[in-house]
């Protein structure tokens, strides 16, 4: 396994053309920066989370999270993580020390490589955190990369960014698409509501109050979400709920339809 592990790290690491800043193929998980209060951080999150995605988390985030191998015990092991990844779905991960420009984002997942940073928030900083950390990307995000629909939406998100990385107003909106459906994104399940969005998963009083009757709850339409501004510093105030991830799929030539008319509208 060793070896086998060793030739996929060369061959994907340090593929060229991926990367605006090459030292970015440097960075890696090093778990001699870990002190205890990380791993008392990452459990204490992790519990709280995990019991509460039975009844919470869409089937394939229940499925990914099974898949991917991720416990309490442990904090995640992004190498071990990415060759799961790339063995299921053919991503991997990139480990960045934050967050990093449009740009690389959107190039990173057009080449099936999720940014992933390895710092794990404080103790007193349990229930909100601004800047994404650790818990957040790897157990928010990662699970859902290994469903080959939702991954292939993402990746098809990025080739529509790129095409327009120069254009300010035009990322702003397709980064309400991303936040709204891989950050805080609702599905239907039957007759009930289930979490897909990574925000909403690493966050145990979000995940409560998005499937409260509190916000709004509203279908996935593309042009109301490209016109919903979106808060940061705030538990949102509406959700927007697919019926299955094939819809956000099929939903790509449409958002850069309107995506075009948007920007039309503000020349």
């Amino acid at each position: 396994m060793a070896n086998q592990f060793d030739n996929y790290k060369r061959r994907n690491i340090f593929s060229k053309g991926i990367f605006s800043d090459p030292s970015l193929a440097l960075l890696q998980q090093d778990f001699r920066t870990y002190k205890p209060e990380d791993y008392k951080v990452w459990e204490t999150l992790f519990e709280k989370q995990a019991k509460n995605l039975p009844d919470s988390a869409a089937m394939e985030v229940i499925k990914g999270m099974e898949a991917i191998g991720f416990s309490s015990k442990s904090i995640a092991n992004l190498k071990d993580a990415s060759y799961r990844l790339n063995e299921s779905t053919g991503w991997t991960i990139q480990v960045v020390p934050g967050l990093v420009s449009d740009e690389l984002f959107f190039r990173l997942l057009q080449n099936k490589r999720f940014p992933v940073t390895s710092w794990l928030r404080k103790i007193d900083e349990l229930d909100y955190l601004l800047e994404p950390d650790l818990f957040h990307d790897a157990f928010g995000h990662l699970p859902m990369l290994m469903d080959p629909t939702f991954s292939g939406f993402l990746q098809q998100l990025a080739n529509t960014a790129l095409r327009f990385i120069d254009n300010p107003l035009a990322i702003e909106l397709i980064s309400r698409v991303y936040w709204y459906t891989a950050d805080f994104g609702l599905i239907r399940e039957g007759n009930k509501l289930k979490a897909y969005g990574a925000g909403i998963l690493s966050s145990s009083g979000e995940l409560q109050y998005s499937l409260s009757k509190e916000p709004k709850h509203l279908d996935f339409n593309v042009e109301a979400v490209l016109n919903t501004p979106y808060w940061k510093n705030k538990f949102q105030d509406r959700y927007f709920i697919i019926d299955n991830f094939l819809e956000l799929y099929m939903s790509i030539p449409l958002i850069e339809e309107k995506l075009e008319e948007l920007l039309q509208k503000a020349e």
